[in-house]
């Protein structure tokens, strides 16, 4: 299974997701329109009073597992990028905390996306917003240009983690923030969920063993490293949306439950503030 098979089940997906956005119906990192609002993944992240503001799509095409907006305490005048930024949500209130002194990128790959996102600037009337086409490999923004990089529920989707995060490195200023939510899982993950492309695209597939993910920021550059993890699914809370992609639910529910669990979390780390002491 190589990378742009992945890239496009992902780029694929959540253009469809877009079009679905755009008629009023909802989805989720793979799961049905209609099981909206109920997902163990996407319920209750954000408060009312984050999103009574927002257009109504903004907060219908939030596919996150997390708030990070509220996890990277962003300050007035704050420049912010939004990995894999959607239909928008959490640049719109990036761009809110940064106040008109600051700036919120969002960065996606999909057109659709890209369409509905601004779409969403628009009615929100947020001026102090940019969003860009491009991956989350291939960041197009230079060195040492953003304070903070968020993202929710979107690194895992990548085929090539290690150059996600060094990329998030470099364009973030000595001393910057990396503040995201992803989901992580614990323990070995089965051979049939990690080579289906569609559960890659639906957020599990592609999901790093916590340890892992932990290397990797390291080896990346980053220090001050935290996970926290935030919720815990079991094969129930995803039975639907396995047996959609294939798989046999009732065979791999013990061993899933039993030795593999697959969690959302807060994850956090900095650029160290000395410009000799990286490898951006």
């Amino acid at each position: 299974m190589s990378e742009t098979n992945i890239q496009e089940a992902v780029r694929q997906k959540y253009a469809q997701a877009a079009r679905q956005f755009s008629c009023g119906r909802t989805a989720c990192c793979g799961d049905a329109p209609e099981m909206a609002g109920h997902d163990p993944v996407t319920a209750n992240l954000y408060a009312d009073a984050e999103t009574a503001q927002l257009p109504k799509e903004a907060v219908l095409a939030s596919l996150g597992c997390g708030n990070p907006t509220a996890l990277a305490e962003l300050k007035s005048g704050e420049i912010v990028l939004d990995l894999g930024s959607g239909g928008g949500i959490d640049v719109l209130l990036s761009a809110k905390r940064v106040g008109p002194a600051g700036k919120a990128y969002g960065l996606d790959m999909t057109d659709e996306m890209l369409a509905l996102a601004r779409e969403n600037q628009r009615k929100a009337g947020a001026t102090n917003v940019e969003f860009l086409k491009g991956t989350i490999e291939n960041i197009p923004l230079p060195n040492d240009s953003v304070d903070v990089i968020i993202s929710n529920c979107v690194i895992n989707l990548s085929a090539d983690k290690d150059r996600v995060l060094r990329e998030a490195l470099r364009v973030l200023k000595p001393g910057g923030r990396l503040a995201v939510s992803d989901i992580v899982v614990r323990g070995t993950m089965p051979a049939e969920v990690r080579k289906n492309l569609e559960l890659w695209a639906g957020c599990l597939a592609g999901a790093l063993e916590e340890n892992e993910y932990r290397e990797k920021l390291v080896r990346a550059g980053f220090e001050t490293i935290e996970i926290e993890p935030t919720r815990i699914y079991k094969v129930e809370d995803a039975r639907k949306y396995l047996q959609e992609s294939g798989v046999d639910v009732d065979a791999m529910a013990q061993h899933l439950d039993g030795n593999f669990t697959t969690l959302s979390a807060f994850i956090r780390a900095k650029k160290p503030a000395s410009r000799n002491s990286c490898c951006g």
